[in-house]
């Protein structure tokens, strides 16, 4: 069974891809890997449990210690299986169109570090994520009334938790086919590819089946917390198709968090975009759009 990587590990993962992470030091990426016109920075944080991660910060590539006024951050947690790397490349030259800054932290949950599943203190590290910045970057300028989130599949999950546990933080969210009840995430993951692997997985991150564990699988379910999100008063947007063959049934994931939070709340400045493409092929495609919404590109 997987578990979290040891310390010794972090830096062994990072050599393959980044090189050395040494804490608040910039880390150039291969320039095969380099998106045009952005300055990405890698440093090493302290998660919710002592294990030391791995968090990347995507800058406009004007931006620096000589040239820092006050700037938007995004926050965007990986999807299921993928990574800090992978997920902060799908952004490309993105920050430097918005001239906002992003980060991209490897996560770690309670057992697993790709499979966090929502852990609230993974969602607990995410908040945090502003101050590590500043803290490994003290010339880094946020914009403290403009602190967003944006996550795919389990990004948009951990996105949506982050909203409705510390919707202080945040300016604006959305979220791309997110998963939204992890009770029937669970139940679903058996018509997956490897789904009974995934059903182990996460027996071993949560502590059991839904059947056992009701209040985990509900601490880590957008869902049971759509009134804090239809309250929050933070504006937020739900992007889901129905073809999605991972997040499969999303009418009754993202679409049914959208109902219910327009139910409770009729004047929630929450919007849906309802599609038919692949499962993250509208992150890619659909991505400018979203921010422009959010007043982040224009």
């Amino acid at each position: 069974m997987p578990s979290a990587r040891p310390r010794s590990a972090l830096v062994v993962t990072a050599a393959a891809v980044l090189a050395a992470v040494p804490a608040a030091a910039a880390m150039p990426v291969p320039d095969r890997a380099r998106p045009a016109l952005v300055k990405i920075l890698g440093f090493a944080y302290r998660a919710h449990d002592g294990a030391e991660r791995l968090a990347l910060l995507v800058l406009p590539r004007w931006y620096g210690p000589r040239h820092h006024p006050p700037i938007p951050l995004v926050i965007s947690p990986h999807g299921r299986g993928v990574g800090a790397v992978r997920n902060m490349l799908i952004w490309g030259s993105l920050p430097e169109r918005g001239r906002f800054a992003l980060v991209s932290p490897e996560g770690q949950g309670r057992r697993l570090v790709l499979f966090s599943w929502g852990d609230p203190g993974q969602i607990a590290d995410l908040a945090r994520m502003p101050g590590l910045v500043r803290r490994a970057f003290p010339w880094v300028r946020i914009a403290r009334r403009r602190i967003y989130a944006v996550g795919e599949s389990m990004g948009g999950q951990e996105t949506l938790l982050l909203l409705a546990r510390h919707p202080r933080l945040l300016a604006g969210a959305a979220a791309f086919d997110a998963p939204t009840d992890m009770g029937l995430r669970y139940r679903d993951f058996r018509l997956l590819r490897r789904g009974l692997r995934l059903q182990r997985l996460a027996r071993f991150e949560i502590g059991g089946p839904p059947r056992l564990s009701p209040r985990q699988y509900a601490a880590r379910s957008p869902l049971a917390l759509a009134r804090r999100i239809a309250f929050s008063g933070v504006p937020l947007e739900l992007w889901w198709s129905r073809a999605d063959r991972v997040v499969v049934d999303q009418a009754a994931q993202s679409g049914r968090l959208y109902r219910t939070i327009e139910r409770l709340d009729p004047r929630a400045p929450v919007r849906q975009f309802v599609g038919s493409w692949p499962h993250g092929a509208e992150l890619r495609h659909c991505l400018p759009r979203a921010l422009e919404r959010l007043g982040l590109l224009f």
